[in-house]
């Protein structure tokens, strides 16, 4: 009889990582026999856990800070996103005992828009930031065929590396919004606050705004955007549809990411 498998998210904290509430539900619902759980891994120590997954049975690793960087460099084989970002939030485990390692954060983002009916092939996309986040939708964005993504952030030098993933990406200016279709708030403004990214009379009806932040769920821009009547999505949208695409690497099985959003919301409202 086969041993069950482990899965585990690697990072430093973890504490509060809502990815094991979320793979055990699909793991309960689709009768798999994995178990998923976390590990505290000081700064530097992704390469010794990589080498302990064929040792101590683990499928598969989600790798968030500050471990990105380095497992991209400790895995033998990675997607393109991942090269492209030199960052990996997903490892598994292959038969043959190599490690393979991908970005599934900016192709779970635009999954997690077109689950709304937002559709960003030939559009146009401003994204606010160009942090970690914001580098891995740009990229998933020009993958896409995104017409024209502007990258709007404080420091000028900063949008222009990020706007070197993609084709149709450019810096940008905070005008820039008025000319989008969609606007992503890819920076961590407005959680736990109730700040903007950007002026709320920059919202109007026919843009679809997306926000990263699921902590608050409505965030004050979300809430803003639906006060104009502008379609919204937020940010558990695409932390629980990049969590689709970690089970289709780990187990080859895509759950639904209803159920993965359940338990996360389940996990975000216990105290």
């Amino acid at each position: 009889m086969a041993l069950p498998r482990l899965a585990a998210v690697i990072g430093a904290p973890v504490r509060h990582s809502l990815s094991p509430a979320m793979h055990n539900a699909v793991f309960a619902e689709g009768g798999l026999d994995w178990s998923f759980t976390r590990f505290e891994v000081v700064r530097g120590g992704a390469e010794a856990a990589i080498d302990a997954m064929a040792v101590l049975g683990i499928g598969g690793y989600a790798v968030t800070m500050p471990h990105k960087q380095q497992a991209f460099e400790c895995v033998d084989e990675v997607d393109p996103a991942a090269r492209a970002l030199g960052a990996v939030n997903t490892v598994v485990l292959r038969d043959d005992g190599s490690t393979y390692g991908a970005s599934t954060d900016g192709n779970g983002f635009v999954e997690s828009l077109l689950a709304e009916g937002v559709v960003v092939a030939d559009r146009r996309v401003a994204v606010i930031g160009a942090g970690g986040a914001a580098r891995s939708i740009v990229d998933a964005l020009g993958r896409a065929g995104a017409a024209d993504i502007v990258i709007v952030n404080r420091t000028r030098a900063s949008a222009e590396s990020a706007a070197e993933l993609a084709e149709a990406a450019r810096a940008g200016t905070v005008d820039d919004v008025a000319d989008a279709d969609v606007l992503v708030n890819a920076t961590s403004v407005g959680m736990g606050t109730d700040d903007l990214p950007i002026e709320a009379h920059l919202l109007r009806p026919d843009l679809a705004v997306a926000d990263i932040v699921y902590h608050p769920l409505e965030t004050a821009l979300l809430r803003a955007a639906r006060a104009v009547g502008a379609t919204t999505v937020d940010g558990l949208g695409m932390l629980a549809h990049q969590a689709v695409l970690q089970q289709v690497i780990w187990t080859g099985q895509r759950p639904d990411p209803a159920t993965l959003r359940r338990a996360a919301e389940h996990q975000l409202a216990t105290p």
